[in-house]
C-alpha cells in the first residue's frame, strides 16, 4: 500500500513538472528563458518519472529495477551540458534575448579584468610545510 501511493506521488510530481516545463517553452519569449524552463523543470519531471518506474518494478519482481536509475542518471549529466552547449552557440552567435546581449567587447574575451601593470603585485601566501606544522616540534 505504502509503495503504490509513493509511486503515485512521484509519477504525479513527475508529470507536473513535466507539464510546467512544456509549458516554459511554449509561453516564454526568448531562446535562453525557453532553454532554461524546459532543461530543469523537465529533468527534474522525468527523473522523478523514473525514480517512479524503478521502484514500481523493484517491489514487484525479484530484484532491484536499476535500468531506471542508470537513465535517469545519464539524463541529470547529460541535459544541463546539452543546454550549456546551446547556450554558449547561441552567444557566440549572437543571437538575442529579451534583455540585449552583453557588451561586444565581453563576447569576444576583451572585457575580462586584465591585470594592470602599475600595480604593485600582491603577496602570495606561502603554504605551509611540513616543518612548519609539526605540533611536535613546537611543543619544544
Amino acid at each position: 500500500m505504502g509503495v503504490e501511493i509513493l509511486v503515485s506521488l512521484l509519477i504525479v510530481i513527475g508529470a507536473a513538472f513535466t507539464c510546467l516545463g512544456s509549458v516554459a517553452l511554449l509561453r516564454l519569449r526568448d531562446f535562453y528563458s525557453r532553454l532554461h524552463g524546459p532543461t530543469k523543470a523537465t529533468t527534474l519531471g522525468v527523473g522523478s518519472l523514473l525514480i517512479a518506474s524503478s521502484i514500481f518494478f523493484s517491489a514487484q519482481g525479484p530484484g532491484l529495477s536499476l535500468h531506471e536509475i542508470l537513465v535517469a542518471l545519464f539524463l541529470f549529466i547529460t541535459a544541463p551540458v546539452g543546454a550549456h552547449l546551446m547556450a554558449k552557440a547561441a552567444l557566440h552567435l549572437r543571437v538575442r534575448g529579451q534583455s540585449g546581449l552583453p557588451p561586444d567587447a565581453l563576447l569576444d574575451g576583451q572585457g575580462v579584468a586584465q591585470p594592470d601593470p602599475q600595480a604593485a603585485p600582491r603577496p602570495v601566501p606561502r603554504p605551509a610545510s611540513r616543518i612548519d606544522a609539526d605540533p611536535l616540534r613546537d611543543a619544544d
